[in-house]
């Protein structure tokens, strides 16, 4: 059974015929990432089979995701901990003829907006895709406000949707992890209605008035130094990779919940000592619900923040990777549909990265066909050995057909040279076995 038909097992949207097509077309997309639609699938009457399960009315996007979100909560029963990271990203699609889009954050520009809970472990084992909110922001109206729905609140609808799991799997601490932008008391406040189900760690954007009337940050700086935390910055957005070190402090605060009562939250602050010449020192402040009074505790939650970025290189896969932004459907709701499939594609490219990495003596036929890994040695002009080889051994091979080099000093290839390598081992299975059936 390959990968697709695995993960989709439990699909069901009426009907058996768009049951497969899902299917074979997530294979497809995830065997010719970065393709177009007709340029990943097999012929004209494959493609004209994609474009009509886009457009057909039963397919809608959640329930395509449904097997996707039980097979993700099966994965974590293996794990104590889960992180379930939220963030939201713009998907541009200027100059598309699709019908739907809104304004981005400059009002000329036309797209469409994102936000899903992504699921690792706290070893960055991506788990899977958990739920994603999907619109179109409405064109500002005379008065200069907009109408339509109020986006924070996806903020705290993510936290009450991982409060429900982490009820449903008591055995799994569920730990909700967001940026700057899930900075909000009604949040705060609702997690404190639920009894804290599950934890959040949240980045702290406002320099709240304490009841002493002293500011947050001012106090929190005046605590003592727990210790210290160090590990390498990931490189991104203009920079490059970086070793940092910081020094940890952590204080419990009492905060006003914005209506008549109070909320007790951690806040810690880890600032950068010694950062280098002209490069701005990497400051955070966390809230959480989770006590930090040791330094242990302390860089548990910064490993936990840390571990943040796999989001940002889930939304690199899915727009430089998978293209989503290159789609051409349309109407916004085909978009959602094959955006549905194409973050469990993102998905899969960095769980394969992963657990390359992580579990690198995995044996390689439960993550690939037998076809798959054969053709990752034949194309590199290797011998197949004639049982399944490590995992990491099958991910660099694949990396290699990527541009990735596997030199001594290389350390371990990245998404990008994956998702490349991917496209030549799909061309060499299909054309083996059209070969196969020829004969």
């Amino acid at each position: 059974m390959g990968w697709a038909a695995e993960e989709f097992r439990t699909l069901d949207l009426g009907d058996g015929r768009l049951d497969a097509r899902a299917v074979l077309l997530a294979e497809r997309l995830a065997g010719k990432p970065t393709e177009s639609i007709p340029n990943a699938c097999s012929g004209w009457a494959e493609t004209q089979g994609a474009y009509r399960f886009l457009s057909n009315a039963k397919t809608d996007w959640q329930a395509l995701l449904k097997p996707h979100w039980t097979c993700s909560e099966e994965r974590m029963r293996a794990h104590p901990v889960v992180l379930n990271i939220q963030d939201t990203t713009e998907l541009d699609f200027n100059g598309r003829a699709t019908a739907g889009l809104g304004p981005l954050s400059y009002e000329a520009q036309r797209g469409m907006y994102l936000h899903p809970t992504y699921a690792v472990s706290p070893t960055r084992e991506p788990l899977g895709v958990l739920d994603a909110w999907m619109w179109a922001r409405e064109a500002k109206g005379k008065d200069g406000k907009r109408g339509g729905i109020v986006e924070s609140t996806r903020w705290i609808e993510g936290y009450e949707r991982v409060a429900e799991r982490a009820l449903a799997l008591p055995q799994v601490r569920q730990v909700y992890v967001a940026d700057r932008e899930a900075d909000i008391l009604a949040l705060l406040r609702r997690a404190q209605e639920l009894q804290h189900a599950a934890d959040y760690l949240i980045r702290c954007r406002h320099n709240r008035v304490l009841p002493n009337d002293g500011k947050l940050w001012e106090q929190v700086a005046q605590a003592p130094v727990l210790g210290k935390v160090a590990f390498e910055l990931p490189g991104g957005r203009g920079t490059v990779a970086r070793p940092v070190t910081q020094s940890l402090r952590a204080q419990v605060v009492e905060l006003s919940d914005g209506k008549v009562g109070t909320l007790h939250v951690t806040c810690l602050l880890a600032q950068e000592i010694d950062p280098p010449a002209g490069v701005k020192p990497v400051v955070w402040r966390l809230l959480s619900n989770r006590p930090a009074h040791t330094l242990e505790q302390a860089v548990e939650l910064i490993d936990w923040y840390r571990a943040r970025w796999e989001i940002e290189l889930f939304f690199l896969i899915l727009k430089e990777g998978c293209r989503v932004e290159a789609l051409q459907l349309s109407h916004v709701d085909r978009i959602e549909v094959a955006l549905a499939l194409y973050m469990v594609v993102a998905w899969r490219i960095n769980r394969l990265m992963r657990l390359g990495r992580s579990l690198p003596e995995l044996p390689a036929d439960l993550l690939f066909e037998v076809e798959e890994w054969q053709a990752a040695f034949v194309l590199n002009k290797k011998k197949p050995p004639k049982s399944a080889p490590p995992l990491n051994t099958v991910v660099r091979l694949i990396a290699q057909l990527g541009g990735f080099l596997g030199r001594k000093g290389d350390g371990q290839p990245g998404a990008k040279t994956l998702w490349l390598g991917l496209r030549d081992i799909t061309v060499f299975v299909q054309g083996l076995r059209f070969a196969r059936m020829a004969l």
